[in-house]
């Protein structure tokens, strides 16, 4: 892949709009996924990610761009094995049943403030939610683009509200960079 070039908030609308139309693919190399939650009462910061996902776009004339990320739920990662086979568990994501969580992007439109505003549905253990972020452009070439993201996850909301002796208390971080590559 080429190298891409960092892009500042004033010229994101206009690295996406020299993108080409048509379909995209994600680059898991230049791709993450990042969680932390915080457990033990709030005393300890649970990190991890997701290895395994993938990823497809389609820019239309427009500019309006939509798609998908998929993410394979087994694929979590804490540096803790027990503890990440708790999490593939029933009390959380029961991979056996919901082996993937899917963002569906149904629309991803660029602001005037330089950041995008992308609109979906997120489907995580069997419950679709809606869900809004903004991303921001923070690498690009003539014909990719990478994106960051931050969000913020109820897992209340998706059936994962496992909390023996009250240990897991707020929300759940989820941090997002994904290179998307004209097909």
């Amino acid at each position: 892949m080429p190298a891409t070039t960092p892009t500042s908030a004033t010229n994101a609308a206009a690295a996406l709009k020299a993108l080409p139309a048509g379909t995209y693919r994600l680059e898991p190399g230049t791709s993450e996924i990042r969680f932390r939650h915080k457990t033990m009462w709030g005393l300890v910061t649970v990190k991890g990610q997701f290895a395994g996902f993938s990823g497809a776009g389609e820019i239309p004339a427009d500019g309006a761009a939509s798609g998908t990320l998929t993410i394979d739920a087994a694929s979590l990662d804490t540096k803790n094995a027990k503890r990440d086979e708790h999490l593939r568990h029933s009390d959380f994501f029961e991979v056996e049943r919901h082996p993937e969580l899917v963002f569906r992007a149904t629309e991803a439109r660029p602001q005037a403030d330089g950041t995008v505003a992308v609109t979906g549905t997120l489907t995580v253990h069997g419950v679709t939610e809606p869900l809004a972020l903004t991303a921001t452009v923070t690498g690009h070439s003539p014909d990719s683009v990478t994106l960051t993201a931050h969000t913020e996850i109820d897992r209340d909301r998706f059936g994962l509200g496992w909390n023996k002796g009250n240990m897991l208390k707020g929300l759940t971080s989820v941090d997002v960079t994904v290179t998307y590559k004209h097909a």
